[in-house]
């Protein structure tokens, strides 16, 4: 099964980038259900156009990060495997861990 959402967000693409690919962050984001289905890995499939890609054995997901109007950005999320709102879920989750990131630092 798979799902697909899409999510602006006011932090430049860079930093939600960089947010998204960071391994330790994952674990702010990423919801339960999937964290707890086995090792997930992540993989950078193209640095200069942001995309990654999470899997593990029982699903796996891509990003997409543009830049958006105001120095924002637009993410765009393919999730392949388990489906219950997710992939709207991941959005919320790293939008939050974004805005986090920025307000610590």
């Amino acid at each position: 099964m798979a799902s697909h959402a899409e999510r602006g967000m006011s932090a430049p693409p860079e930093v939600v980038f960089s947010t998204a690919t960071d391994p330790d962050r994952s674990a702010a984001w990423l919801p339960e259900e999937l964290r707890g289905s086995g090792a997930c890995r992540v993989e950078v499939l193209d640095a200069d156009d942001m995309r990654a890609r999470w899997s593990s054995a029982d699903w796996s997901a891509e990003i997409d990060v543009e830049p958006a109007d105001a120095g924002g950005a637009r993410v765009r999320l393919n999730l392949a495997g388990p489906d219950h709102g997710l992939a709207d879920e991941i959005l919320a989750n790293l939008d939050r861990e974004v805005g986090d990131n920025l307000t610590a630092g």
